[in-house]
């Protein structure tokens, strides 16, 4: 049972009388508890509302198409609470982060349901039987799976629970089950790489082609570890080594099934100082929000964008100076992105500035876990032209704010500039900096000024 937060004007089932504050108890006869149960059983043509208001039972018969809504909502995005994670992984993220940051950023999910909705990664160690036919009874997929090792002795050992290993087992009655699966190896030197990490491979690759793909990247670590478990980052040659092993069991698979099923993140290119592969080695890029190709996928669209858009600019009138920053690993690209788009707008001048990341440790390289503290130190004095371009994955999705809690307009007062978002992915970044310079060719326009 699940309280309605709000009920649609002129929706359907505002229409048959359903009201904010009542509670929702089952659709069809099927117990509602959370999301899922909700979406699942609302997908039908006629459904018919057990209800609860005033501690009284009635209930309500929608007519509608198959998958349409009747215009309810719910306290939360769940109708439930978000289930936490029940390891203590000895890599995990979240035990590296300093006090002080925002509450959300230290909640540890491991939620099948925001597996499906969302694309988050689960470890199955939370799951019961029961949950699992759930999950094969709804047909959630594609469900992501955080593996790490399938040594059910190491899986407990790297994650701190007693079920780590048992609990594999769910993977073959989802291939049974015919859900496709994705899953992601976090990769710790000295502990599950080598051997162990021949062995993952050979052992997945069982669940071919349920199991989708497989990602391989490396443990992320900042320099909050004091009183955790030792773990040395890669040296880059160990990347390379790594890279070369995932190639030696992969390509022979591609050959076999037509998929390479493995696929090892950007980080460890970027660290073994290797070439980003060309975009056929990504195939449909299964597992970009893992890192895996992101950089390619960037590059490439980037390509692709400044052929539409160069006969927008070509032809600036006014001269531009603009700013962009970015992190340690895709600084090169971005360098290299941006002379492309000086060359092609001729008029156009972009400073690049590589923020090291103080805050959480220079190891960590990525863009999405810069600060704005970082930022707005490392600018400080810096010739930022006419504005400020920032990635995206720096700030909260949907929202201004930066790890650290410095919201964008604070950022823009500090440095005395615009800061704007510089898109998500290679179109969008080429769009945002061509929206600025058209605004900035009109306001020049109509002011008569050069810029």
């Amino acid at each position: 049972m699940v309280k309605i937060s709000g009920v649609m004007g002129e929706s359907a089932a505002y229409a048959c009388g359903v009201r904010s504050g009542d509670q929702l108890i089952a659709i069809n006869g099927n117990e509602i508890n959370d999301v899922l149960d909700y979406r699942f059983y609302l997908a039908e043509r006629i459904v018919t509302l057990s209800l609860l208001r005033d501690g009284c039972e009635f209930s309500v018969t929608i007519k509608k198409k198959r998958y349409d809504d009747i215009g309810l909502d719910f306290e939360t995005p769940l109708m439930d609470k978000k289930h936490s994670c029940a390891n203590k992984c000895i890599f995990c993220f979240v035990d590296q982060m300093p006090s002080g940051l925002r509450d959300s950023l230290y909640f540890k999910d491991d939620d099948s349901r925001l597996s499906f909705l969302h694309g988050n990664y689960i470890t199955m160690t939370n799951l019961t039987d029961k949950d699992v036919a759930r999950i094969i009874k709804m047909r959630f997929s594609p469900i992501n799976i955080s593996v790490h090792t399938t040594n059910p002795e190491l899986r407990v050992r790297m994650m701190k629970n007693k079920r780590a290993g048992e609990v594999l087992r769910y993977m073959y009655d989802l291939k049974a089950a015919g859900l496709t699966m994705h899953a992601q190896i976090v990769l710790c030197k000295g502990i599950n790489d080598g051997a162990e990490l021949e062995r993952t491979m050979r052992e997945l690759s069982e669940l071919y082609p349920e199991l989708d793909s497989v990602s391989v990247v490396p443990c992320g670590m900042t320099k909050f570890r004091e009183g955790l478990y030792p773990i040395e980052d890669f040296t880059a040659e160990e990347a390379g080594q790594v890279i070369d092993e995932v190639d030696s069991f992969a390509v022979p698979f591609k050959t076999e099934h037509g998929g390479r099923l493995f696929f090892v993140s950007d980080e460890f290119y970027l660290k073994a100082g290797r070439d980003i592969p060309d975009a056929d080695y990504y195939e449909d890029y299964p597992q970009l929000e893992n890192g895996v190709g992101m950089l390619r996928s960037l590059y490439d669209e980037f390509g692709e964008s400044v052929k539409d858009i160069a006969s927008d600019l070509s032809k600036l009138r006014l001269n531009h100076k603009i700013s962009l920053v970015t992190g340690v690993a895709a600084y090169p690209l971005i360098c290299k992105m941006c002379e492309r788009l000086e060359t092609v707008f001729g008029k156009l001048k972009i400073n690049i500035y590589k923020i090291i990341n103080n805050f959480f440790g220079e190891s960590i390289t990525v863009s999405g876990l810069l600060t704005g503290k970082d930022i707005c130190e490392q600018l400080d004095g810096k010739d930022l032209g006419e504005a400020l371009f920032i990635p995206p994955n720096t700030l909260r999705s949907g929202d201004d704010v930066f790890l650290c809690g410095m919201h964008v307009p604070e950022m823009s007062e500090r440095l005395g500039v615009p800061v704007r978002v510089s898109g998500e992915d290679g179109f969008a970044f080429t769009e945002a900096i061509r929206d600025f310079l058209a605004e900035a060719e009109w306001n020049g326009a109509v002011s008569g000024t050069d810029a």
